[in-house]
Formats: structure tokens, C-alpha cells, sequence
């Protein structure tokens, strides 16, 4: 066997939802800050991202939690989120899985009954709180970024569906929510197909006419999901974000949850101390908690807790031999749709 790039993985499901976390191989990505470094990924050089995200050494489902060296001192880390379309600045699942990482491993030490563990990324601080017992990650909430919403009842019109509404929200990422009746579908799994599909489709459409400029960070520019949403009859919020090149999120999404809890502010129905389930297309939930109102550049915005838990499944030394004919990867249309 003969490496000239090695990477080693903690492999996590957070809710079903793949986060492998990279605990070894990179040691910096250049920027004096996460938003810079993100740009980095995204603008100079995503050798990194194509080489991890695609075949043969990844599959459509799942991304690669990039740890990195704080730029704020006042984190424990750095944390970027690496998927098959690019690089994004936060997502509360696998911000979850790489909580979960470091401590279950032992990187960073545990503390029962609680262990805080502070990330620096481009949207900002994420505090991670664990509960922990017996050496375990039972429960990771999250101090998200604050949200907002950009736009509401923002309308695209479609020969499918005619005119389609939408909430332009930002939770961590840009999302747009858009209420699945309306496509004539239920978020259930034999749907999962036509839901992914459907939504990346809405999602370039929307990012066509829709610049969703952040209104202080440059870098967090763009219209990242879709995410569709429906109400149980429980009350709880069903969701199934989608991400390119096609396929549903496994989680209930943590900055989509982030971004769901803006509209209700929005729309006059929720207020600090409220909390609201969030259920995945297979089930699994994430706790959204309003802790206060506050503001983003010219936006009202809600501070927001999101709780789940995560489970390791496996250790993985991912190499690249210098003869592989596939330095890049490469994707296929019948796995990775699109």
C-alpha cells in the first residue's frame, strides 16, 4: 500500500443523517477567519471537498465535518461542513456529530453531567452543550446562530404547480420552506425520491431570481435548500430538507429547524420559551427551543437552541494512492440523481 494523502474519520449519524468527522490529515485551511476559509473551500481550491464527497470514497448520503484550528479564541474549534455541491458555513446535525466526536473519543475531555464544546464557524459561535452519562453523548443542544427571515410568502412560479410560495429564511444556511401540499406530496419515505428531486429543481429555479444576500457576511451568501414542511397531527413540524444533487435529509435538519423557528416569529405564533418538535422523513426529532428575540443587520431574528443526539458507528483511514485513476472522484446520475 502506498499514500500520498491520508484522512482519518470518526463516523457519526446524528438521527440517521451521516456526519464523518475529520479527525486527522488536514491540519489548516488558509483564512484568518471561518467565513475566509469557507471562501477558501469555495472559490480557490475544493480539491479537498471533491476528493472526500464523491465515489468511490463517499456515497450521496452523509458529509465531512471539517475541524480546524479556532479563529476565535473563544472556540474549542473551527468547524466547516463539506457536501457533494460545496463547502457550507453550519449545520446543526453535524455540528452534533462532531460534538459528539470529540468527546466520545476523548480529543476533548468529558465531563458528566455536562460538557460544553464551542465551535467557530462562518455564521458565527455555535456553543455545543452534551449531556453525558456513563462516558456516552445522550443529548447535544445547540446555541444556534440567530435567524431570520429575508422574506415571507415570497412566491416562484412553476408550470407544475403554478405560483408556489415560499419563506426565504437564513438559520445557519439560506432556506427556502415551502409548505409540501403544495407539490401534492406527504413527507413520508417511499416519497423520499421525488421529494429530493423535486426540491433540488425548486431550489435552482428559486437561486435563479434570488441573490439571498446575507445582510453582514458576504461568504454566507446564496440559497443553500429547499426544505420542505408539513404539521403532524401531534403539532410536531415534519420536514425533509433537500440537498444536490438529490437526495432528503435523514435528520429533522438542525438550521432548518433554526430557520422554522423565524417564521413562526414572523407570523406572530411563537414567543420566547417556546419549543417545537421537528420529525425527519424516517422519523427521528430534533427539540427547536425560542430563548429571545434579536437582530441580524436590519432583520428581527430569534435566538434559538436545537437539541438532538448522535451516534458513532465506526473509525475510518480514508488514502489516496498516487496511481488511482480517480484522484477526484466522480459521481453518477442512477445513485446521485441530478
Amino acid at each position: 500500500m502506498r499514500w500520498n494523502r491520508t484522512i482519518q474519520t470518526v463516523d457519526v449519524h446524528c438521527a440517521g443523517e451521516i456526519g464523518r468527522v475529520i479527525t486527522g490529515g488536514v491540519l489548516n485551511i488558509p483564512g484568518t477567519t471561518m467565513a475566509e476559509k469557507l471562501h477558501h473551500l469555495n472559490t480557490v481550491d475544493d480539491g479537498l471537498r471533491r476528493w472526500l464527497c464523491s465515489e468511490p470514497r463517499s456515497a450521496p448520503a452523509g458529509s465531512f465535518c471539517l475541524l480546524t484550528p479556532p479563529c476565535d479564541p473563544a472556540a474549542d474549534a473551527g468547524l466547516i461542513i463539506l457536501q457533494p455541491d460545496q463547502a457550507h458555513a453550519m449545520s446543526g446535525s453535524n455540528a452534533m456529530c462532531a460534538t459528539t466526536a470529540l468527546l466520545e473519543t476523548g480529543m476533548i475531555p468529558m465531563v458528566e453531567p455536562e460538557s460544553v464544546v464551542t465551535f467557530d464557524t462562518a455564521a458565527g459561535l455555535v456553543r455545543a452543550t452534551a449531556t453525558c452519562e456513563g462516558g456516552k453523548v445522550v443529548k447535544v443542544t445547540l446555541d444556534m446562530p440567530p435567524a431570520f427571515v429575508a422574506k415571507l410568502d415570497a412566491t416562484v412560479e412553476t408550470s407544475e404547480w403554478g405560483t408556489l410560495r415560499y419563506d426565504l429564511c437564513f438559520g445557519g444556511v439560506f432556506y427556502a420552506l415551502v409548505d409540501v401540499d403544495q407539490i401534492g406530496l406527504t413527507i413520508v419515505p417511499e416519497n423520499a425520491r421525488q421529494l429530493a428531486m423535486t426540491g433540488v429543481e425548486l431550489r435552482n429555479r428559486i437561486a435563479a431570481v434570488e441573490a439571498a444576500p446575507h445582510p453582514v457576511t458576504p461568504a454566507l451568501n446564496g440559497l443553500a435548500y429547499v426544505m420542505f414542511r408539513s404539521t403532524d397531527a401531534d403539532g410536531a413540524l415534519r420536514t425533509c430538507t433537500t440537498l444536490r444533487p438529490g437526495r432528503a435529509d435523514r435528520s429533522p435538519c438542525g438550521t432548518g429547524s433554526n430557520s422554522n423557528m423565524a417564521t413562526r416569529h414572523a407570523r406572530g405564533t411563537a414567543k420566547p420559551g417556546d419549543s417545537v418538535v421537528s420529525r425527519s422523513i424516517i422519523g427521528g426529532e430534533f427539540t427547536t427551543r425560542f430563548v429571545a428575540e434579536t437582530t441580524v443587520g436590519p432583520y428581527a431574528a430569534t435566538q434559538n437552541r436545537v437539541s438532538g443526539q448522535c451516534w458513532i458507528y465506526g473509525i475510518s483511514q480514508i488514502g489516496l494512492d498516487p496511481t488511482d485513476p480517480f484522484p477526484s472522484g466522480f459521481t453518477l446520475s442512477d445513485t446521485w440523481g441530478g
